[in-house]
């Protein structure tokens, strides 16, 4: 499934959830050292007391050094006009009027002379890969952008971000000052045309300038957040996941491989396994005997507590069983003895590239307050049994408060149950009035409350109903009356 760069966790902040620690971890084959450690440096975030704070959901940073007042006014415009965020690049060892003091062989003049110079910055920007669009100010000085905005630009990783830089002079033009910036960038920088302000510029020049950039807000989405169009949700790993498909708990090999061919035929993306349910081997051969392009199918497999004390090796084990170059998912199929170690282990097959998202099944919200503060990365995923009679109405919220996408197991009721679920009045009632079935209501009701849904079944008709789940909406009215069914009921003990 597609991968989103960093700058694309839009909200990620104020949806409660990931670290920049954890998102470095996801991405230790992506990114090098140096923008790593740099990064995490420190967690201040210097700014101007008139400038909003960066928690907030806009896409355009205004980050700019200023000496003497005339950048940072210019930034001050730019910022009230595009209603962005603002970063003060400021040195650990502050500008004196001796050091500015040009041709006199001070500071500036030395470190303008060494291109090799990058004067140590205080503070960094937290969460800087929301933005789309960073505005770069800064004085002219010999002619060149100051040393110390090199090191703010080898600092953090720009790839897939606009850059428009601007600066201000009172004689010389941005000239050469910005392209010489661009090798400290990744090639997948943007880089637009630049602007000198002179010191006597008005507020007028600067909107100006900004209208005519036509800058347009880009489409995001939000991590959590459940996009019908796609019919896909971004989990916090950057990776976006189906969100419904098919559950194979139970399946043999032959009905198993039968099963995926019907949903990869229906459209169905998703897949869910695991080492117990004995048929991995069976899923793998699906996936790769399809037509489907493997990046566009999502798999989910599980390590099981026996498991645990070798994971490493379990890892190795599910990708040679699947004959597949990754796994888009590995789980933890419940608590058990060693699953720190394990979970750190998955850790480790993230950063090498043998697993893309790594999450949990069947944890609590007891289980989650002890188990998360022993690991470093959080959870894409939390798979738990969820349906109308068990609804965990408590620890679904808590889960999403983490930055965590919930998917539900058991969303029929599962292991005899099914018939009574099915048959629930309220249900097949709500059904009638859409004119869907009863499943299909469940399903629907899972995903109006953020829950993917994974049933298992056989039957290609039914593999087929349960994905046509976008033709109807259920009211506020309807999900209160099935809301109304628990019974705080679990059907299996995990």
């Amino acid at each position: 499934m597609r991968k989103y760069s960093r700058r694309q966790f839009v909200k990620l902040a104020a949806a409660g959830g990931i670290s920049a620690a954890s998102w470095m971890l996801f991405n230790d084959s992506i990114l090098d050292a140096d923008a790593q450690e740099s990064d995490l440096n420190g967690s201040d975030f210097t700014e101007s007391s008139a400038f909003a704070d960066t928690s907030n959901s806009n896409q355009i940073l205004v980050a700019w050094f200023s000496c003497t007042g005339t950048t940072e006014q210019i930034a001050r415009w730019i910022t009230g006009k595009t209603d962005a965020d603002s970063y003060e690049i400021v040195p650990e060892d502050p500008y004196t009027e001796e050091d500015l003091a040009y041709y006199t062989g001070g500071r500036a003049d030395r470190e303008q002379e060494d291109a090799s110079v990058r004067p140590a910055i205080s503070g960094s920007v937290e969460n800087i890969g929301q933005y789309d669009v960073i505005f770069l100010g800064y004085p002219i000085w010999h002619g060149q952008a100051p040393r110390i905005i090199s090191t703010f630009l080898e600092s953090y990783d720009f790839s897939d971000v606009t850059i428009i830089p601007f600066c201000t002079s009172h004689s010389s033009g941005i000239g050469s000052s910005a392209e010489n910036l661009h090798d400290l960038c990744s090639d997948i920088v943007t880089w637009m045309e630049g602007r000198r302000f002179s010191g006597d510029a008005t507020e007028n020049d600067v909107v100006e300038w900004i209208d005519s950039l036509e800058l347009s807000e880009s489409e995001v989405q939000t991590v959590g957040e459940f996009n019908f169009e796609t019919k896909t949700v971004l989990l916090n790993s950057g990776y976006e996941m189906p969100i419904m498909g098919l559950g194979t708990y139970s399946l043999t090999d032959e009905e198993c491989a039968v099963s995926i061919a019907a949903l990869l035929e229906a459209g169905g993306r998703l897949i869910d396994t695991a080492y117990m349910y004995g048929n991995e081997a069976a899923v793998g051969q699906a996936v790769r005997d399809s037509d489907v392009p493997r990046e566009e199918i999502f798999v989910i497999t599980k390590l099981y507590p026996n498991q645990f004390a070798n994971a490493a090796k379990a890892i190795d084990t599910a990708l040679e069983k699947m004959g597949l170059d990754y796994i888009d998912m590995i789980l933890l199929h419940h608590p058990g003895n060693n699953d720190v170690e394990a979970y750190l282990a998955l850790e480790q097959a993230v950063a090498d590239g043998k697993v893309h998202s790594i999450g949990l099944s069947n944890w609590y919200v007891e289980e989650l307050e002890e188990f998360l503060p022993q690991v470093n990365i959080t959870p894409a995923l939390v798979q738990n049994e969820i349906h109308p009679y068990y609804q965990e109405n408590d620890v679904i919220p808590y889960i999403q408060s983490l930055g965590i996408v919930v998917q539900g197991w058991y969303p029929l009721g599962g292991r005899g149950y099914t018939a009574e679920l099915l048959g629930d009045e309220s249900i097949s009632a709500i059904a009638e009035a859409h004119g869907v079935s009863s499943a299909q209501v469940i399903l629907r009701w899972n995903l109006q409350k953020g829950v993917v849904v994974i049933p298992g079944s056989s039957d290609p008709d039914h593999i087929r109903e349960n994905l046509d789940l976008f033709g109807f909406e259920l009211t506020e009215e309807e999900m209160e009356q099935i809301n109304a069914l628990d019974r705080n009921e679990k059907h299996d003990w995990y």
